[in-house]
């Protein structure tokens, strides 16, 4: 055995920066040896000394390196391994968890009792140590953060081998809006609701002023036009021009087949379905600028998916109001249509004709049904038949009842029979019927609202820890697992809506 020079072949480096050269010289009775250098534990040089020369092996690249000998002192062998030699000459890698900002970090001014972890910020690698952010150091205790406007900010890190990184950001420190962002925040929520408050007051007016109307003197009528009447005027011209430009589009033109049930909710602003499906764009499009409105507000620079979102939310929300509007619409139409049988049962039976019926009908009741039955009024004025009249008002209201009723009449005009004893009949039908659904609404009220109940849980809980801890849901939406995780839970609670729905629902 010899000795070597600088590093023993014992001799195990832990990590170091530095180029190793180390020398063997073997004892003078060595015929010949072999070397391996091994690196990564892979053979990185071979060779074959005769005699005892001396051999230098220089390490300069990074790695984990060891040296293998074989002796050969006649017919005795000789197998000797060195220490292991840890060589690292990369430096880590400093970089900010915000790559779309570049080297620019923008705080807002801390409080007084506020502290900034600046390598919540930043993130250090070695790929050799793995993570180091935790080791990570900054000049930040040297800066002024009090003062607004753009300072440098200097990370600093050192791997186990002495290489060192830095890295500098430009900090940019502005003023803290959170103050003046949830004033604002409160000053757009108390315009919404005077807003939405004056408009509940002009509606329960005119609601209150076509009651009174018929018990009233005209005077001489006021041609001025409010504010809101102007407002509501230009917003109706403007759906309309953006109906016009939509129908050119076929898709749109099929889309819009869908909201033509809820054209008699909304006359006279809607004339066709298209109409509807420009106010859901213009919906759209409105929340898309309630958000850049806000993202503004707190310096937040904006992606382009981020604002499908809202698109989406304010395209469809729409809908919500139109189904809650139409199935009030539908509800009225059904209690009002018993009412409606009765009426012309008993005009039947003081002797008077089917047409007759439908004018008394339009003055006793109101509402609805009543504005339905004055359109039939007017078509058998204009000469209509009387099957043709109620197969129109059958395709309008499209009710199973008034499906029942219209077949009733086309064949008591046909064949003739017993008016009197068929409208009974349906009425009796009817009253019945409705009795059921109100017992059976009894019977599954509390079911019911249980069922709405755990319906409402999870986006509640969901809302209320987002307020109490904004940070808490960030994986579930900022992680691979967390966005798989998410979709899973999001299909088993449409699948639980959907099955849970499916029981609940009775048909008559």
């Amino acid at each position: 055995m010899g000795e070597t020079n600088g590093f023993s072949l014992y001799e195990q480096v832990d990590y170091t920066n530095q180029i190793l050269e180390i020398s063997y010289t073997p004892i003078s009775s060595i015929t010949r040896y072999t070397y391996e250098v091994m690196k990564d534990q892979e053979v990185f040089e071979t060779g074959t000394v005769a005699g005892a020369k001396t051999t230098d092996f220089l390490l300069q690249e990074t790695g984990e390196y060891k040296i293998v000998l074989t002796l050969y002192q006649g017919r005795k062998t000789e197998v000797i391994e060195s220490g292991i030699y840890h060589i690292d000459m990369e430096a880590p890698m400093i970089q900010m968890k915000d790559t779309s900002t570049g080297s620019l970090l923008k705080i807002e001014k801390p409080t007084k009792n506020t502290t900034i972890d600046f390598n919540d910020y930043i993130t250090a690698y070695d790929a050799l140590d793995g993570d180091l952010t935790s080791q990570v150091v900054s000049n930040a205790s040297e800066l002024d953060l009090s003062k607004l406007g753009t300072q440098e900010l200097i990370f600093t890190v050192t791997d186990q081998a002495g290489n060192v990184a830095t890295k500098t950001v430009q900090l940019q420190i502005v003023a803290n809006h959170q103050t003046s962002l949830l004033g604002l925040q409160l000053l757009l929520l108390a315009l919404a609701i005077v807003v939405v408050y004056r408009i509940y007051r002009y509606q329960k007016s005119v609601r209150l002023e076509h009651r009174i109307a018929k018990y009233s003197v005209q005077g001489v009528r006021n041609h001025s036009v409010s504010v809101f009447e102007k407002f509501t005027k230009a917003c109706q011209k403007w759906n309309q021009r953006l109906a016009k430009i939509l129908g050119r589009s076929t898709f749109l033109r099929k889309y819009s087949k869908h909201y033509e049930k809820y054209i008699p909710l909304y006359r006279p602003f809607y004339q066709s379905g298209m109409d509807a499906v420009a106010t859901k764009l213009i919906c759209g499009i409105g929340f898309i600028l309630i958000a850049i409105f806000s993202m503004a507000i707190q310096y937040h620079v904006f992606a382009s998916y981020e604002l499908l979102i809202p698109f989406l939310f304010g395209f469809f929300f729409p809908d919500i109001l139109y189904f809650s509007k139409y199935k009030i619409y539908r509800n009225t139409l059904e209690n009002d249509l018993l009412q409606a049988i009765m009426i012309m049962n008993n005009a039947f039976k003081s002797g008077r004709s089917i047409i007759q019926a439908v004018d008394l009908v339009t003055k006793e009741l109101e509402g609805s049904m009543a504005e339905e039955f004055k359109k039939m009024s007017l078509e058998l004025s204009y000469g209509l038949s009387i099957e043709e009249t109620f197969r129109r008002f059958s395709e309008r209201i499209q009710l199973e009842e008034v499906t029942y009723l219209t077949a009733s009449l086309s064949i008591l005009n046909r064949t003739g029979g017993n008016i009197i004893q068929v409208f009974s009949s349906i009425e009796k039908s009817l009253f019945n019927k409705k009795k059921l659904k109100l017992e059976l609404a009894s019977l599954t009220g509390s079911s019911k609202i249980i069922v709405y109940v755990l319906f409402i849980v999870p986006p509640l809980f969901i809302l209320f820890i987002s307020l109490i801890n904004p940070s808490y849901f960030v994986p579930m939406y900022s992680t691979p697992l967390g966005l798989i995780l998410c979709g899973i839970i999001l299909i088993i609670y449409i699948c639980y809506i959907f099955v849970v729905r499916k029981i609940m629902k009775v048909r008559m």
